[in-house]
This record gives structure tokens, C-alpha cells and sequence, in this order.
């Protein structure tokens, strides 16, 4: 049990890959709890349903067991303050908006889709930042009662204060103000009844009795309608503290359209959870030159919340490359390190699908290396020769992956069925055969014209390794144009 009375949390949303920024805000949460003896609880905030899927949410509590963090509370484990899936505790949110409501501090918008975006429209036309014009503060009393009983469909909005600014003041950015000018009337409640991220998250941290709220700056902007809300709801706000983006060596923000960042991939390339927690905890200590290498508990033994950099915290692969190799050196037996690349190589099943899907393409097990070792290999080795025997030229094949590339990223479901599933929908699209297709993906994510089955291949590598497989291939097939080749 907790002493200090700290409670902090992590609450990813499951609507896609696990991001090594949700390990990074998670091991800052993690620290300051163990730091405090305190108590680290996860949530899942699912309320986008058309994004969130139990696929997610897997992938997101699996991914956060691989880094070795553990929580006292979450939707795997139980607690007193349950549920702790944001989707089952919809009935829950409702009389916290009907009080505002009540109070006059929220208001039913009846504005449809359409009248929003011709609004939006016309704000960006003018120059002018986006934002409600706020004209259903202008409806009287006896007509919103009479157009919530006709079923009008409608959402819940809040009230902003017309002058002034929010001061704050931030665990990291210190005093902080913000004007109300530039704050929008948030929907609170959505049209279908489910909360909107602010609404749920106050309540949510609330009666969580979260003490502490840790998270990345691009929230900062939003503590304005966070505290409005608890001022309106008569509740005390928690601490805040918003920790600098990671960003990559030319300090652009961490993106996975530039470079991997999902957990899944540095997992499934053989970095170690101690390496990569290592690494992320660097940005939360104070160190001298020949110190790096640290473990989890010397990492809470040196956290000190209280003289964190607001630089950007530099996602630099080459240390963490060289954090790995140490880990794997220095900090692992020889029996351990057996123990660690056979745990690796079966991740996902890899290795024992992989096999199953060789034996009837071989005719001598010395060829395995050539023909399924692209599952455990870190890069395929692309070039411009590896697709210079495409019946497609350079131009078509790239219009073949770039588009298969963007397409994947929108699929909520990876699997073999769902895969093809998207291959042959996108060979429709492009108005070719499936034969066409296939084979520059068959390079594209083996390195090789000869392989395994390519739906069930992209399966076992994984969501993340195909994306970033693929984006290499782009590179290289984006160079064989430009050269004319």
C-alpha cells in the first residue's frame, strides 16, 4: 500500500501501435510513483470507438510488459476504481455534464456536420483560428427542451469564460498562462452519448484520485478546458507536468511517417526492454559521461522530478544501438543470452510458422537461412538491383508500394486473412491483377524474389517491421526513378 499518497497514471489510446512515446511517458509515470511510493495505474482510453480495437488494446498492454513496467491497477489486473477501460464506464460521465449542464456551464449544441464545417470554412477563409461560434449558447431554455424530446440529436459543449486567461502553473514549464480567447467551446459530450477525451479524462483522474498528471507538452494547451471543467465541477485539479516530445536528430518531431516508432518494432529487432528503458530514462536523470548504463532501479534511485530540461528529448538510434550492444555484452550471461535469442526469435511465433511455411519449399534444410531468414533479420538489404528484374518498371512498382504502404496503415485488423483481404481490394483499385502486384512486395519485405508465402509472411513480421520495410523500399524505388533506371 501507498503511504505518500501519489497516484499517476498512463492511458493510452488503442488505436494503433504502441508508440515508444507512450513507454517514455510511461517510465516517467512509473519512476515518479517508485520514486514516491506511490502507485502506477494504467487506463485505456477507448473513446473513439471507430479507431480502438481489442487488437490495440493487446498490443498496447503486451508492449508495456515487454518494457518491465508493471501497474498495481488496470483493465488486466482489477482495482477498487474500475472499470478501467474508458468504453465501460460510458454511464458513468453523464451526470458529471448533466451538473454542468445544470449549473450553466455547458450548453446542447444541435449544430449539424455540415453547418461545423461551412463554419470552419469560412474561420479559414478569414484567417481566423478554428473554433466554435458558439451559436447554441443563444437558444432559449423551452426550445431545448422541446428539441431533446423530438430526439434532435445534439452534443453537450462548454462554457469558456470571455476574458481573462488560465494561470497555472506546471511541473515542468512552471507559471503558465493562457489566454481564454484562444480556448474552444469542447464538446463534452458526444451525439451517440460517450465522453469526449477531456470530459472522461477529468472525471476518470478524479475518481482514480490521480494525484499527479504526466504527460506530453502538446497537452499543455489543453490544461485550460482540463481545469475549467474540475473549477465547474467543484473538484480539485491534480498536478500537472508536461515532459518535452521526443524528437529526432534534426529535433523534427518523432514521427512514424519518418522513422520507426513503434514498440513492436524495436522488439521484434532484438533490442532489449532493459536497453530500450535505459535509454528512455537517460532523459530523466543527470549523469556524467561513463554512467549510461543503468538499470531500472538505479534509475529510480537517481529520478528527480524536479530539474527535468524542457529541450527536446533527442531520439538518437545510434546510442541506443550502442546501449544495446552493451546490454547484450556486458549484462547477460552467456546462458542468458541463448536464453534471450531463442525467446526472440519465437516472438510472435515467428520462428516455428516461419519453419512450418518452408518445409514444403525446400528440398535441403541449409537453405533455410536464404529463404526465411528476412523473419529475424533486421534489414533485407535493398537495392536498385533487387527489383531490376520486375516485369513492372520503376515508376509502376513504386506506385505499387507507396500505395500499398499507405493503405496498411489504415487496416484495423493484421492478419492473414485481413492482409490479403487489403492486397486484393488494392489490385482492384489499381486495375491489375494480383500477380502484378505481389511480387514487389515479395522483395519489398524478404529481400527476395523467392520466399515464403507473402499474406502469411507480412503476418508474422508484424504491423511494424512491414511498415517500415516497406518505406525503404519507397526510398530505394524513389531513387531508381529519379535516376531514370
Amino acid at each position: 500500500m501507498t503511504t505518500s499518497g501519489v497516484r499517476v497514471r498512463i492511458a493510452p489510446s488503442p488505436t494503433g501501435e504502441p508508440h515508444v512515446g507512450t513507454a517514455y511517458i510511461a517510465l516517467f509515470n512509473y519512476l515518479f510513483a517508485k520514486k514516491h511510493g506511490g502507485e502506477f495505474i494504467l487506463r485505456i482510453e477507448d473513446t473513439d470507438a471507430t479507431r480502438s480495437t481489442a487488437e490495440f488494446e493487446q498490443k498496447v498492454l503486451d508492449a508495456l510488459k515487454w518494457t518491465g513496467l508493471t501497474w498495481s491497477e488496470g483493465p488486466d489486473v482489477g482495482g477498487p476504481h474500475g472499470p478501467y477501460r474508458q468504453s465501460e464506464r460510458k454511464d458513468i460521465y453523464r451526470p458529471f455534464v448533466e451538473k454542468m449542464v445544470e449549473e450553466g456551464n455547458a450548453f446542447r449544441c444541435f449544430c449539424t456536420p455540415e453547418r461545423l464545417e461551412k463554419m470552419r470554412e469560412d474561420q479559414r477563409a478569414a484567417g481566423k483560428p478554428p473554433g466554435y461560434d458558439g451559436l447554441c449558447l443563444h437558444i432559449k431554455a423551452e426550445e431545448v427542451t422541446a428539441r431533446v424530446e423530438a430526439g434532435e440529436p445534439h452534443v453537450v459543449r462548454m462554457k469558456i469564460p470571455t476574458s481573462g486567461s488560465c494561470d497555472f502553473h506546471d511541473g515542468v514549464y512552471g507559471d503558465v498562462s493562457i489566454p481564454w480567447e484562444s480556448v474552444d467551446m469542447q464538446v463534452l459530450l458526444k451525439a451517440d452519448g460517450m465522453p469526449t477525451y477531456h470530459m472522461a479524462n477529468v472525471v476518470d483522474d478524479h475518481l482514480m484520485k490521480i494525484t499527479h498528471v504526466a504527460r506530453g507538452e502538446e497537452w499543455l494547451a489543453s490544461v485550460p478546458k482540463h481545469i475549467l471543467i474540475y473549477r465547474y465541477l467543484g473538484l480539485e485539479p491534480p498536478v500537472f507536468m508536461h515532459l518535452s516530445l521526443m524528437r529526432n536528430a534534426d529535433k523534427s518531431k518523432l514521427s512514424k511517417r519518418k522513422n520507426p516508432t513503434s514498440i513492436s518494432y524495436y522488439s521484434a529487432l532484438g533490442y532489449l526492454p532493459e536497453a530500450l528503458m535505459n535509454f528512455l530514462g537517460l532523459f530523466f536523470i543527470q549523469i556524467a559521461e561513463g554512467e549510461e548504463m543503468l538499470s531500472m532501479e538505479e534509475l529510480i534511485e537517481r529520478f528527480d522530478a524536479d530539474n527535468l530540461s524542457k529541450a527536446g528529448a533527442i531520439f538518437d538510434v545510434q546510442k541506443l544501438d550502442w546501449l544495446n550492444g552493451r546490454w547484450l555484452r556486458e549484462k547477460l550471461s552467456p546462458e542468458d543470452f541463448v536464453a534471450r535469442v531463442l525467446g526472440w526469435a519465437q516472438e510472435n511465433d515467428r520462428l516455428v510458422e516461419g519453419l512450418k511455411l518452408a518445409q514444403s519449399r525446400i528440398t535441403k534444410l541449409g537453405e533455410l537461412p536464404s529463404l526465411a531468414g528476412f523473419l529475424l533479420s533486421h534489414d533485407v538489404g535493398l537495392t536498385p538491383a533487387s527489383f531490376s528484374a520486375l516485369k513492372t518498371s520503376p515508376a509502376e512498382t513504386l506506385e505499387i508500394v507507396t500505395t500499398v504502404q499507405t493503405d496498411l496503415e489504415k487496416m484495423l485488423e493484421w492478419n492473414v486473412a485481413s492482409i490479403e483481404e487489403e492486397l486484393r481490394a488494392i489490385a482492384d483499385r489499381l486495375g491489375k491483377k494480383l500477380r502484378v502486384v505481389t511480387p514487389p512486395l515479395f522483395i519489398a519485405v524478404s529481400g527476395s524474389q523467392r520466399s515464403l508465402p507473402l499474406f502469411d509472411s507480412m503476418a508474422l513480421l508484424g504491423r511494424s517491421v512491414v511498415r517500415q520495410r516497406l518505406k525503404v523500399a519507397i526510398q530505394v524505388l524513389t531513387s531508381m526513378v529519379g535516376s531514370g533506371k
